[in-house]
């Protein structure tokens, strides 16, 4: 995709606009601080080219993460004007007339301008357990574990996720409470759930039924909203409230030691 000076050359139509960027470099700053910048703007630009215009031509302190441009990697996770978005995949023309306003995500700390810290993240990504634990051992010889088209269906809209953490961002309930598990975690903790492959639940009940799982969301939906792949993990935090509370009540009407089972 063209840069700002490519889209000069090549005659495109091209406009100028105000870009407010908070700045915080903590080893210069106590505290973030917004700074303008005028960006020479052609139709087809992303909010991601026009940041890389700054860095390169403007100011080449600026921090950000980036990685593949196609809204696949999820490195460029940002606030673009209040709201989480992935900066390769928002377009300038959609944010006119400016000014355009960028600052890091929000409920992550800060570890220069728009580079977060995404420790918090990946230690409860980690904590689900986020791969395929068999339900029964199988060799090789076996062959491959099968699937119908139906049991794919069960899981597949919610393997899509890029952890991206625009999710988070927009969770208010991650913001109030730090250690809420969070939007992406879950629906990610529901894919392996629902993968008929998988006997792992047992292992991530726990951490589903607890009061920073499933239960501590507050049904905002605000998660599905901005998820760029259409994870809809609204969705799949209801569907483990259902899980958990189906699991608890299940508690009473299953036999136990001492008690016959009622026929």
């Amino acid at each position: 995709m063209p840069d700002a000076s490519t889209a000069r050359h090549a005659g495109d139509a091209v406009r100028d606009v105000e870009f407010e960027i908070l700045r915080y470099r903590p080893e210069q700053e106590a505290e973030p601080a917004w700074r303008r910048f005028t960006v020479p703007c052609s139709d087809d630009m992303s909010v991601l080219q026009a940041l890389l215009h700054i860095k390169d031509e403007l100011d080449g302190t600026l921090g950000l993460r980036w990685s593949c441009r196609m809204a696949i990697c999820g490195s460029c996770g940002m606030m673009v004007n209040d709201r989480p978005r992935l900066a390769c995949q928002t377009f300038v023309r959609d944010l006119l007339p400016g000014p355009v306003r960028v600052e890091a995500l929000a409920h992550f700390p800060i570890e220069r301008d728009l580079v977060v810290n995404l420790e918090g993240f990946m230690r409860k990504l980690e904590s689900i357990q986020p791969y395929l634990i068999p339900a029964e051992p199988r060799t090789l010889a076996e062959g491959e574990y099968l699937q119908t088209p139906e049991q794919l269906a069960q899981y597949e809209p919610f393997s899509g996720c890029i952890n991206c953490a625009l999710c988070y961002a927009a969770c208010p309930q991650v913001g109030l409470n730090p250690g809420f598990t969070g939007p992406g975690v879950l629906a990610l903790l529901h894919r392996y759930n629902a993968d008929s492959r998988d006997g792992g639940r047992e292992e991530r009940a726990g951490l589903l039924n607890a009061e920073e799982g499933v239960w501590g969301c507050t049904a905002v939906t605000y998660c599905s909203e901005v998820c760029p792949k259409q994870v809809d993990p609204a969705n799949a935090v209801n569907r483990n409230k259902m899980a958990s509370a189906l699991d608890y009540f299940g508690r009473f009407l299953r036999p136990g030691p001492g008690r016959e089972a009622k026929r």
